[in-house]
């Protein structure tokens, strides 16, 4: 982690001295009821949110500085309990257990912190369910030991009250999760370290990648993360484990501006040292290959810039094919008779295959759903595309997904083209007549079922 850039520090010290200067304050220590303290919440919090977006957008590695900064008094317990929750879902959760992996430092900082803080009973309030929900994912014995450390009775009874018998069943912990972070699903509050011992890196290779991926699927402005990047990719203790090659992947996809040169190194050291690296690569590829998210065309020409041609191994066919698919488009003729060639040189079933398809596959689905209805001459089009593809693959889920994304579409050009007497709507009916029941995608029954009229009920009085 970073520390806080210090005109970072200057904004939420101007907040702090207007928070101490403030009517709302004044009338709230005089009242001390919600009411008042509601009013400096909707003072003072979105100035603090502001520039809380602005660090975790542009210097994401200084958001926990950010949040201990505002452990002071003189903010008063504002914007504390947000920062309580992203505590609770930065922690990295055990998949089986639903339980953290480690303990969360940072959340039992900031709950200490509110639960000695003078304005306590106006926090709670607002942080009931994050406690809760960080309690739900902690160990018995730690949540004991934090309780210890709280000197006021009524707040100790009040933070065991909040350990949720119901949560201990999985399942209901694991429905109040889901649930518990829909409430932050539009809020940018992630952050990692990057490791620099193997120990480091096993302990917070998820969160790494986790992190890693989201910046990669945002745009956001990521250059204060590159001399960390650089350190990272540089450190040669790292270089064996095999998460750090996990990280690397997806550095290179995304990160590779002004690196290539030495990821490319690292790459080959790899590819030199372990006969078995091509094998782990493909399978682990399909992993963001699959993840609608994390690709795009640029994430895969960025990685292939970074894969040297020079070491004989699967990963170089693989890429030749890339560049190709990716500079001439996957509709060329040249692009499917190169393909074609290259998945036959393979098992069907193979890894390197099934990361082809995917490829090829997102980029058909990236082609129809930026189709305009007004084009849907195009769609009839490269329907020729779709049937050499699937000669090609003879893979049944690769066919089930191309005929999702044609029904996806047809079922557009219906909502806009509603006059059945119209041109335009008979000719997408004749064409997904005669071209779904072609490809295998429907029955000629299942496709006058799709275009018939639907017949509003009679309303009964």
């Amino acid at each position: 982690m970073e520390a806080l850039d210090i005109r970072y520090k200057t904004v939420l010290d101007d907040i702090k001295v207007a928070i101490q200067n403030s009517e709302q304050l004044t009338n709230y220590l005089d009242e001390e009821e919600f009411e008042q303290y509601k009013l400096l919440i909707d003072a003072f919090e979105p100035q603090i949110h502001e520039l809380y977006e602005k660090v975790a957008s542009t210097d994401p590695l200084q958001l926990i500085s950010l949040e201990e900064y505002l452990l002071d008094n003189e903010f008063e317990g504002l914007y504390l309990p947000k920062v309580l929750g992203y505590s609770v879902l930065r922690g990295r959760i055990n998949d089986d257990s639903l339980r953290y992996d480690k303990p969360q430092d940072h959340f039992k900082k900031v709950l200490l912190y509110i639960a000695n803080s003078s304005n306590f009973e106006q926090i709670r309030s607002r942080a009931g369910q994050s406690i809760q929900m960080g309690f739900a994912l902690s160990s018995d014995i730690w949540i004991t030991n934090l309780i210890d450390q709280v000197v006021n009775k009524k707040v100790k009874q009040f933070l065991r009250t909040q350990k949720v018998d119901a949560y201990r069943q999985h399942q209901i912990r694991k429905t109040a999760l889901v649930k518990y972070r829909k409430q932050f699903q539009s809020l940018n509050y992630s952050c990692a370290d990057f490791p620099v011992s193997k120990h480091e890196l096993v302990l917070d290779n998820k969160s790494l990648q986790k992190f890693l991926n989201y910046r990669s699927s945002k745009s956001f402005d990521n250059s204060s993360l590159d001399s960390h990047i650089v350190d990272f990719i540089g450190n040669e203790d790292l270089h064996t484990e095999q998460a750090f090659a996990e990280n690397l992947i997806i550095i290179a996809r995304s990160y590779s501006n002004g690196k290539v040169d030495k990821i490319n190194s690292v790459f080959d050291k790899l590819r030199n040292g372990n006969s078995q690296f091509s094998d782990w690569y493909f399978k682990h590829l399909n992993t963001y290959l699959n993840d609608p998210d994390l690709f795009s065309t640029a994430n895969e020409k960025s990685i292939a810039s970074t894969i040297s041609r020079d070491i004989s191994d699967e990963l170089t066919p693989y890429y030749n094919l890339m560049d190709v698919l990716l500079s001439r488009g996957f509709v060329a003729e040249e692009t499917i008779d190169l393909v074609r060639e290259y998945y036959f040189s393979n098992e069907g079933l193979s890894d390197q295959n099934s990361c082809l398809r995917s490829v090829v596959l997102n980029n058909l689905s990236g082609f129809l759903n930026n189709l305009p209805e007004e084009e849907y001459q195009e769609y009839f089009e490269i329907n020729k595309t779709f049937s050499a593809y699937m000669d090609i693959f003879s893979n049944q889920k690769f066919n089930q997904d191309l005929k999702y994304l044609s029904l996806k579409y047809v079922k557009k050009l219906k909502a806009k083209y509603t006059d059945k007497r119209g041109k335009d709507y008979q000719d997408i009916k004749k064409f997904v007549m005669t071209t779904f029941q072609d490809l295998g995608f429907m029955t000629e029954k299942e496709i006058v079922e799709l275009f018939k009229t639907r017949r509003k009920k009679k309303v009964t009085a």
